[in-house]
């Protein structure tokens, strides 16, 4: 069966053709605005992949409704658009997407592959805010996790490359970041929340920050909500301790003395580090740590440096191997405890394989 996969973002829409398990026939990127391409590039674009037999749509929300892939049909469509207020900038561009894609093959089956998903499996005591049981109920707040897609065919790469089980956390490091502790192929733990913003230090967003001092500005900093918002998605991160939210151009900087980036670097690892033992911590343990994502796979230099300090986890990087790896590979320390793996970022893979499961029931 051959899966168009179709990723939509706020500025591109990637579209790749695979053919069985990893056979890539097409691959292209078109720059779009909130999913919607320019409609005769798109049109030329699948013309290479009309030979596709199903589609497999990214989708970031899929809300407690739906916590598998969902064949596409109008009531899951609305079903999607209702979680909207979730995920505002996301929603809409996988929206844009599906009807774009579907108008210029009509017929094929498509299926919806929810970032959200994976995380399904979260246990009450990882999603549960300890906030009013009434805003609770009222307007469904819990902890979702996101960049389900990446964590989930990380996980499962991993568990083939060391050909068992295991107590997994993966590390998805790229503009956006997250972490997931994956135990035995279940997601039990993960780094964001409510919204892509909880977590991780990233290029353009805060990560988790004390809720009052969000209080403190909104009251008495002259700030009102919009300018909060905006700050935390698009001005915070790498761009705002060290002015870029290129992880290459910080660490640059920094090995040049530059003290904002010195600084930038710091924070995102003391993050990182601080995370990936909490994540260990709630599987009890921990046998796989694995790199992936932009930074995660092209970035020895912050393999190198979060892990220094992880070796009460039995966590030990060879610095030589590591320095020039390239994914898939294995870059742990001989007669390390816990494996060390980079791992190629493969969504769509994990789209294909979804899309597959679906249309076979």
């Amino acid at each position: 069966m051959r899966v168009l996969t179709v990723n939509a973002g706020s500025s591109s829409l990637k579209l790749r053709l695979l053919d069985g398990d990893d056979g890539l026939v097409a691959s292209t990127q078109l720059d779009a605005v909130a999913g919607r391409a320019e409609a005769d590039e798109l049109r030329a674009a699948l013309g290479d992949m009309r030979s596709a037999d199903a589609v497999g749509h990214r989708v970031v929300h899929g809300g407690t409704r739906f916590t598998g892939p969902a064949r596409l049909d109008a009531g899951v469509v609305e079903g999607l658009r209702a979680l909207t207020p979730l995920a505002p900038l996301h929603q809409p561009a996988a929206l844009e997407a599906i009807a774009a894609v579907t108008d210029l093959l009509p017929g094929v089956p498509a299926v919806a592959c929810l970032d959200t998903a994976f995380h399904a499996t979260l246990p009450a005591a990882a999603t549960t805010y300890a906030v009013p049981r009434a805003w609770r109920d009222r307007h469904g707040l819990r902890r979702f996790g996101f960049h389900g897609l990446s964590h989930a065919y990380a996980s499962r790469r991993a568990a083939e490359m060391v050909g068992r089980d295991a107590r997994v956390v993966t590390c998805h490091l790229g503009a956006g970041a997250s972490l997931a502790a994956v135990d035995s192929g279940r997601s039990v733990d993960t780094t964001m929340g409510f919204t892509p913003v909880e977590g991780l230090v990233m290029a353009t967003r805060s990560g988790s920050v004390d809720p009052g001092l969000l209080m403190w500005l909104l009251e008495h900093g002259g700030l009102d909500v919009a300018d909060v918002s905006d700050a935390l998605e698009h001005g915070s991160g790498l761009r705002a301790l060290a002015g870029t939210a290129d992880m290459r151009e910080v660490l640059a900087a920094a090995q040049a003395g530059e003290p904002s980036a010195v600084l930038g670097r710091d924070v995102y690892l003391h993050r990182l580090r601080a995370l990936i033992a909490s994540m260990a911590a709630a599987m009890g343990g921990l046998d796989v740590l694995v790199f992936t994502g932009g930074v995660g796979e092209r970035s020895s230099e912050i393999r190198t440096r979060a892990t220094e300090a992880l070796g009460f986890l039995g966590v030990a990087v060879d610095a030589a191997t590591d320095s020039t790896a390239r994914p898939d590979a294995d870059v742990s320390a001989p007669g390390a405890a816990v494996r060390t793996l980079v791992i190629e970022a493969r969504e769509d893979l994990e789209m294909a394989a979804q899309v597959r499961a679906v249309l076979r029931r």
